[in-house]
């Protein structure tokens, strides 16, 4: 699990990311929707009509990997057990 601004290139992507927000719930016509990471484009920001929502096997490069302290390692330990009750494998 990476952290909140930690920098990513997405497959068949051009456009860096920043990682904004982990495990997003977004709501849509068709439910729930949960995803590993929200983000923005880099170096623009944050744009609300233009956020992206996608999990981590979507990631083909980690440019920058962000701020990582022991409250970073209890949320990631917190996130796998919750990825492994919704039937995920653990990255």
């Amino acid at each position: 699990m990476l952290s909140i601004g930690s920098i990513v290139q997405l497959h068949e992507g051009t456009q860096k990311l920043m990682i904004l927000n982990r495990a997003p719930l977004l709501e849509t016509d068709k439910g729930k929707i949960w995803y590993d990471y929200s983000a923005c484009k880099f170096p623009v920001g944050l744009d609300v009509n233009n956020v992206f929502y996608f999990n981590e096997q979507n990631i083909v490069k980690v440019i920058f990997e962000g701020y990582y302290d022991e409250s970073e390692k209890q949320f990631d330990e917190l996130y796998q057990q919750m990825a492994d009750v919704r039937g995920e494998k653990s990255s």
